[in-house]
Order: structure tokens, then C-alpha cells, then sequence
């Protein structure tokens, strides 16, 4: 008899802790992710594909997507395999955000997962450079869906969705004609230093990735009701802003999908990388036609590889990126792609054409003449495979210990992709 109430007090027990298991994995059971989607996950595969770095570079694959099954226990031994310092729990908001991506999004994780060969690198180099955890290059997968030249309802552009007064606090310039938050080299270098700044602030990533949606002043004031300092995502999830509540589980899913594609049956779209690219700081401010009508590039390319200039025209003394080989080119026929023209300046018929509807010609002519006039503009480049600090500095006629300078640096290590100060 003894040894029966032992055996059934240990099957209690064993069912009081499966029930504990259960209830700390399922932690938040109120909600329903759909009401809370982030404006990514509703974006269609066909719309992705009007982006012009997609429609130029990948190639949908021939073959059907299969829905293979899966339950909570192997997406839980999925999660706990990706190796990350960032909490990666299952419960009922994150699985419903995983099934949409693996369920109802399988092409346009397809796209994602075409153009995530375009960025990953970009974002890679820049999360190194500051120490974070690499897991943070899917955060644009839920910010855009990969798309630079992506705009929010609320005003947020680029791959890391940036407001206008966070991207300027952290170095973006926004003007009539130029966007740094849609450069993916920059943007990708601000997003970093900012994400660090809020896991100093929060010391959680939970915490500190729910601020980038909502603001740091969110977060606080969420802690302050809480009346708990050591508050963490999931128990401040009731007082998060309804946004914020899916943005984290959502990046849990776009983490989870990123990696486990091929166990749900997503066959990737086919990319075809870009040609090597250059750089070419101009002189005057051009519009993409003038450069297009000389050069062996089209419109649609230069705005893949320019997307920070939002009406086709680049001011003058700022930087155009086109295909390497076309370097020798541009500079062969400059005096006819800038138009120049004695006896109207510099403007010419094809850029006023891009700009007259919204900044009129006397607009565009005063800007380019104080750009022209002002030596202390900041211009930026990208290091290129093989680059040093002395071939840079020598290609923009300034010193490497000048660069080192303008950009705080106490040793001359460069990496391919970083975006550096020049003058």
C-alpha cells in the first residue's frame, strides 16, 4: 500500500511539473498575433517584388512549397539550437508568428530569403563592428522585409525602418534629395550603434528590441506602471503598446524561419549578385537620366545601387555607386553627363525635370551653389575588398591619418563594407 501511494504521489508530481513546464512556455495566452502584425508580415510576394534590386537580381525557382509538419516540441528544440544571446522562447504569440511565416508567407519568405544574400554581409560587418549578436541581421527581415527603399505609415524608412529624428540623432541625413536612412552601408552602421545604446540602456534584448519599435521613453514608462526595475519583455508584455507586443515574438519567428526554411519546404529565390561596384564622388548635381544616357547602366540599376537619393538626382559633391567597370566611363564622358552649358550653369533640362515638380529650379541652384561653396561638407565612402587607409585616402586626396581622425580610429583596420569618413 505504501509503495502504491509512493508511486501514485510520484505520478502527481510529475504531472504538476509537466503542467509548470507547460504554463512557463505558454506564458501569454490572450492574445492573438494577427491583430498585432507588423506592416511586413501583410506584404505580398508579388509587391516584394517591385523592389529593383529583387526584380533585378533574383529569379524565382521552378517547384512547389510543401507544408511539412512540425509541433511544439520540435519548434522548441529548433529555438533552443540557434545559437544566440537572445532569448528565444515558445509560446502561444510566438508560434502563431512562425506558423504565418512558414504557413501563409512561404513566398515572400522565398524573396526574403533571395535578398538576404544582397544585405546579410552589409548588416554582418556592422553588428561585428560594435559587438552584437549577429542574430540582430534578421531584425530588417520584420523592419522592411529587406526592402531599402521601404516607408512605414507612420514615416519610418529603409532596411531598419528609421524615424527622421532617431536616423539624424545617429549621423542619417534626410533632405529634399537625399534619404541616408534607405543607404543600406549607413543605416546599417546607425542601426547597430543604436540597438547597443539600448541594451546599455536596458541590460535585456528583449527590452532593448521592443524600444527600437516603440522609443526608449515607451519602455520606461512601461517599467514605471510595472513598478519592477528588473522587468523583462514577456512580463511587461500587457503594458507594451499594442505594436510593440508582436514586434519581438516577430522577430522570434523571422529568426526561427531565416534558419529552418528548408524543414518547412521554402525553396529561396535564385540571386544573382550585383557586378562589383565603385564609387564616384561628383561634382556637380546630376540626375540618374544624365548618368544613364551615357553610361552602360540603366535607370532601374542606378536606383538599386543609389537608394538613398529619393528623386533620382545626386547633389553635388556626394557619392554615386555604379557597376566597376563603368568607372572609366563616367569619368571619360563627365563634361557631357553633367551638361555643361556656360551660359546656364550646371542645372541641366534633365534634372530639372526630376526636381522642378517638388524644390523648383531656384531651389536646386541656390543648393548647388552653397554645396559647391562650402568646404566642410562630410563625405563618406565604402571600403572595398583590398582597400587601405592610404589607397583611400589617396584616392580622395587626403591622408590616412586624416581619415583616422575623422573617424576616431586608433588603428588603421578597415573591413570591406564600412562606411568611412573621408572628409
Amino acid at each position: 500500500m505504501n509503495n502504491r501511494h509512493i508511486f501514485i504521489g510520484l505520478i502527481l508530481a510529475f504531472s504538476s511539473f509537466c503542467h509548470a513546464q507547460e504554463a512557463a512556455t505558454d506564458t501569454v495566452t490572450s492574445v492573438r498575433a494577427e491583430e498585432i502584425l507588423p506592416e511586413s508580415m501583410i506584404i505580398s510576394e508579388e509587391e516584394m517584388m517591385k523592389d529593383f534590386a529583387n526584380a533585378a537580381n533574383l529569379t524565382k525557382v521552378t517547384g512547389s512549397a510543401r507544408t511539412l509538419s512540425y509541433d511544439d516540441s520540435l519548434l522548441v528544440h529548433r529555438l533552443s539550437r540557434i545559437p544566440t544571446t537572445i532569448e528565444m522562447p515558445l509560446n502561444n504569440v510566438t508560434r502563431e508568428y512562425i506558423q504565418r511565416y512558414a504557413e501563409k508567407m512561404k513566398g515572400s519568405v522565398a524573396v526574403m530569403l533571395g535578398a538576404s544574400n544582397f544585405y546579410t554581409p552589409i548588416f554582418e560587418e556592422a553588428l561585428e563592428r560594435y559587438g552584437l549578436p549577429l542574430e540582430l541581421k534578421y531584425l530588417p527581415v520584420v523592419e522592411s522585409a529587406l526592402r531599402p527603399k521601404a516607408v512605414s505609415r507612420a514615416g519610418a524608412a529603409g532596411l531598419w525602418q528609421f524615424m527622421i529624428t532617431t536616423g539624424k540623432r545617429y549621423g542619417l541625413e534626410v533632405t529634399t534629395l537625399v534619404d541616408d536612412r534607405c543607404d543600406p552601408v549607413k543605416s546599417s552602421d546607425a542601426a547597430a550603434r543604436y540597438l547597443r545604446d539600448l541594451y546599455d540602456m536596458f541590460g535585456d534584448w528583449g527590452l532593448a528590441l521592443a524600444a527600437y519599435n516603440c522609443g526608449e521613453n515607451g519602455i520606461q514608462k512601461a517599467i514605471l506602471r510595472s513598478g519592477n526595475e528588473k522587468s523583462d519583455f514577456w512580463s511587461l508584455y500587457d503594458r507594451l503598446p499594442r505594436e510593440t507586443r508582436g514586434y519581438v515574438p516577430a522577430f522570434i519567428a523571422a529568426t526561427y524561419i531565416m534558419n529552418y526554411y528548408c524543414e518547412h519546404g521554402i525553396v529561396p529565390y535564385d540571386a544573382t549578385l550585383p557586378a562589383e561596384t565603385d564609387t564616384i564622388v561628383v561634382k556637380h548635381e546630376v540626375s540618374f537620366a544624365q548618368v544613364a544616357s551615357k553610361c552602360n547602366v540603366s535607370l532601374d540599376a542606378l536606383r538599386a545601387l543609389n537608394p538613398q537619393y529619393r528623386r533620382d538626382v545626386i547633389p553635388a559633391q556626394y557619392v554615386l555607386r555604379i557597376p566597376q567597370g563603368e568607372v572609366e566611363n563616367f569619368i571619360n564622358k563627365e563634361d557631357s553627363i553633367y551638361g555643361i552649358d556656360p551660359s546656364k550653369g550646371y542645372i541641366t533640362s534633365g534634372l530639372r525635370k526630376s526636381v522642378t515638380e517638388d524644390v523648383g529650379v531656384e531651389q536646386v541652384q541656390a543648393k548647388t551653389s552653397s554645396r559647391s561653396k562650402s568646404k566642410s561638407k562630410a563625405l563618406y565612402v565604402t571600403v572595398r575588398s583590398g582597400d587601405t587607409l592610404s589607397a583611400i585616402a589617396k584616392r580622395h586626396g587626403t591622408t590616412a591619418s586624416k581619415i583616422k581622425q575623422l573617424n576616431n580610429m586608433r588603428r588603421d583596420v578597415i573591413m570591406p563594407g564600412q562606411s568611412l569618413r573621408v572628409k
